[in-house]
């Protein structure tokens, strides 16, 4: 809960610092869609299942420990890449290049296109392995994995129609980030 509570509060305080002028209560993102909602009651209910049906198997610390380092490694990778996007950063796949929306290359954006949905998709398998949660690490992995799959395919197509030869440029050289996702490609 800790976690999830900073995860979401930080989105907040992070967008109120990089980019103001789209600050709204959705930007706390915890009505982000009813598939996160389930997911997240899911994992509750398999945690508490699981607590009092086999009890030593929340008890593997090491595994936990690697969640922990998962979630902070993933939070600070997704709040890097908000700072260094600033006010090009939104929640929402803009579908319209707006005055000023410049391509992102520099920073963490270097090492990888995507890297806030780099840093959402290992803190979420994180949350997992804190609870450890077997059925709720596969089923994250393969939910997070379809989510941005999807995501990324529509957020490169506008990209491209945005930047052009830029961000095909930009797709030749830096890879998503995400494990076998290749994004939206586009032959010129």
């Amino acid at each position: 809960m800790c976690f999830m509570s900073f995860f979401h509060y930080s989105e907040f305080l992070m967008i109120a610092f990089t980019n103001p002028r789209t600050l709204s209560l959705d930007s706390f993102i915890l009505n982000h869609s009813i598939e996160y909602g389930i997911a997240a009651v899911a994992s509750w209910m398999e945690f508490l299942i699981e607590r009092w049906l086999f009890p030593n198997l929340k008890e593997v610390t090491s595994v936990s420990l690697i969640g922990v380092l998962l979630c902070v490694g993933g939070e600070f990778l997704r709040k890097l890449a908000m700072f260094t996007a600033k006010t090009n950063f939104n929640h929402v796949v803009q579908s319209v290049h707006e005055e000023g929306h410049q391509l992102v290359t520099h920073g963490v954006y270097n090492y990888c296109r995507h890297p806030s949905y780099v840093g959402w998709f290992y803190w979420s398998i994180g949350t997992q392995l804190i609870l450890v949660n077997p059925v709720c690490i596969v089923a994250y992995v393969v939910a997070s994995w379809k989510f941005f799959n999807e995501r990324v395919f529509i957020e490169e197509n506008m990209l491209l129609h945005f930047f052009g030869d830029d961000y095909y440029q930009y797709q030749k050289r830096v890879s998503t980030g995400l494990p076998f996702i290749q994004g939206y490609k586009l032959e010129l």
